[in-house]
């Protein structure tokens, strides 16, 4: 089986797993723990990520990152990979902390993120190491419902929004919502194309594309798109109508890997405008 896309756009929301490598530990002590959120913090900063949940077991991590530039690799690459010259650093060990790939889900916002910063902060309970979330000292819950200082890499705004514009009671609506989920069914088993979670008109729009991307993963992108048209022919006939535009903005972004940033330079667009289109379902793309 294909691995995973990692679709990439600006706004994406994500559920992220890192595992250690052989199953082993990827923290030693707290100060390895206060390690990776610190090194969280600034790629956040650095990446111009939101943190809106995060979990730090023992032999693995939970993340729910929002990506406002489109740029989960890059981020993510910096994220492990700096911690693992740290860590070896910090215990004189050498080699892989981390085993192989990290795992992302791209989630539908609107319909989704909730329930995954919900799934984050209830891991420790369904692993049975604790048996309430705020017995567990290393996820963003304790911040969230308003226990303790929010460590800077994790933004709570978005998510106590969603319960209220008062924030005492938006923490204790927030607090009965994750107690709520103790013992509900994973929301994983709806990911659809290994790597996607939403509603049907969300998946339909990017699964296609998933599809072509693994019919051609083997093929290095240098080789895949040696002839991909330029951003000019592709848009040749974009003055025609919107239409036309928008199609032409799929098949740049989803068939031939131009950025989204790329596009709207070339159109004189906003890339968030770009995104928005694709979002919306504007530019539909049949390959």
């Amino acid at each position: 089986m294909a691995r995973p896309l990692r679709i990439e756009y600006a706004g994406a929301v994500y559920h992220i797993t890192s595992r250690g490598n052989a199953r082993r530990s990827i923290f030693k002590d707290d100060k390895d723990r206060a390690m990776l959120l610190n090194l969280l913090g600034e790629v956040n900063d650095r990446y111009h990520w939101f943190c809106h949940a995060y979990c730090l077991m023992n032999n693995h991590y939970h993340l729910v990152i929002e990506t406002r530039d489109g740029n989960l690799a890059k981020g993510m690459r910096q994220l492990n990979g700096v911690y693992t010259m740290r860590f070896n650093r910090r215990h004189g060990s050498v080699g892989h902390v981390f085993q192989g790939r990290y795992r992302a889900i791209l989630i539908q916002k609107e319909s989704y993120l909730l329930e995954a910063c919900r799934y984050v902060v209830l891991n420790p309970v369904r692993a049975k190491a604790v048996e309430v979330p705020e017995e567990w000292r290393w996820s963003s819950y304790r911040a969230t419902v308003g226990m303790e200082k929010a460590h800077t890499c994790l933004t709570t705004e978005w998510v106590l929004g969603q319960f209220g514009s008062k924030k005492r009671v938006a923490e204790r609506r927030y607090r009965a919502f994750v107690n709520d989920g103790i013992g509900e069914d994973s929301i994983w088993e709806d990911v659809r194309g290994q790597s996607i979670l939403g509603e049907e008109d969300f998946v339909e729009r990017l699964i296609d594309f998933v599809r072509g991307y693994e019919e051609a993963i083997e093929i290095p992108k240098g080789q895949r798109y040696v002839t991909r048209p330029s951003l000019g022919e592709i848009f040749k006939d974009a003055e025609s109508g919107k239409k036309r535009r928008d199609l032409g903005i799929a098949e740049a972004v989803m068939r031939w890997g131009y950025s989204e940033r790329e596009v709207a330079n070339h159109l004189g667009l906003h890339y968030s405008t770009v995104s928005r289109l694709i979002n919306e379902g504007h530019t539909k793309y049949q390959n």
